[in-house]
């Protein structure tokens, strides 16, 4: 039977596995602990662990203090607030000085549901993607979140990793010759006429989508792109080249997300149809995890209509 596990409850697990392991590592959490499971890790090392309340800005101000001094400092809240009420210092006080800090995006995108538009941030990897020196992670399931946050902690340096609150199927935990490389996307499934480049929670729709496709004669590839930056460009440009098409979907804004990044390089090394699916530019609503996805369009169906267009554009390009 499939195990159905929320990337941020996996990543709970995996930070207090690893705190155990490496007594440099110090955490903060801006009064939310509960909701991004930093808690497992403040309960078995309470002498690292720091809540600091409802001040997200200051919280990472005093992580890259722990960091110039030598740690390994990981910070959490919701990714609204981490990404977006914190930004400025995580550009200043870790970026910019390229401290050991790695920011925790939790309940990132719609699938956060009840919480509505407030909460459900869209824009967190094109806002930490833009920022110099500054590495994006967003696994899809529980076995790549553990991967993950060991390769954010042996890599030195900003790293934003983002998390998400819906149960996910753990695909990856058995298939067949997965490896996890920071900065290199992983090959679930080859296919000739049209690459699927999927990042977070969309990765096991992807996977769904290329089972309808298959049943048109459409052979797709998918792509696990868990690392949106450094982004795999070598991984990108070969698909490019072999399928001649491309269908990038994420749980995050259309624009400057992994749709963004995958246009940047295919235009410059290997100029293909792109077509960016996502959230198109609008912010989200209050409602159901489940509902939320119809109603944005972010199915399987829609992933596979996307991708019958790519090919239809290829098409259109060789006549």
């Amino acid at each position: 039977m499939a195990e159905f596990i929320s990337t941020r409850v996996a990543y709970g697990r995996a930070l207090k596995k690893f705190g155990g392991q490496n007594p440099d590592i110090v955490v903060f959490d801006a009064d939310l602990a509960c909701c991004t499971k930093s808690e497992g890790f403040g309960q078995a090392f309470p002498e690292r662990f720091f809540n600091v309340g409802i001040a997200e800005a200051n919280m990472v101000g005093m992580a890259a203090g722990m960091a110039a001094a030598g740690k390994i400092a990981f910070v959490h809240s919701f990714a609204m607030f981490s990404a977006g009420r914190a930004y400025d210092q995580v550009r200043n006080s870790v970026c910019y000085p390229h401290l050991n800090v790695k920011i925790v995006g939790s309940h990132a995108g719609l699938s956060v549901g009840e919480d509505g538009a407030t909460h459900q941030c869209i824009e967190d990897i094109g806002l930490m993607r833009v920022i110099p020196g500054m590495t994006v992670l967003c696994p899809c399931d529980a076995n790549e979140t553990e991967a993950a946050v060991k390769a954010a902690i042996e890599q030195n340096g900003p790293c934003y990793l983002r998390l998400g609150r819906a149960e996910v199927e753990n695909i990856t935990a058995n298939l067949p010759g997965y490896h996890f490389e920071l900065g290199k996307g992983t090959t679930l499934a080859d296919g000739k006429d049209v690459t699927i480049a999927a990042t977070g929670l969309m990765v096991q729709n992807a996977v769904k989508a290329a089972e309808i496709l298959k049943k048109e004669g459409i052979s797709a590839r998918i792509l696990d792109i868990h690392t949106i930056k450094p982004l795999d460009t070598e991984l990108i440009v070969k698909a490019a080249k072999e399928t001649g098409a491309i269908v990038t979907t994420e749980e995050h804004n259309v624009l400057c997300g992994l749709g963004g990044a995958v246009c940047e390089a295919v235009s410059r090394y290997c100029p293909v149809p792109v077509i960016r699916h996502g959230v198109d530019d609008r912010f989200g609503k209050s409602g159901k995890y489940e509902d939320l996805m119809v109603r944005y369009g972010l199915t399987p169906e829609k992933i596979a209509e996307c991708a019958k267009e790519a090919v239809s554009l290829k098409a259109g390009q060789a006549g």
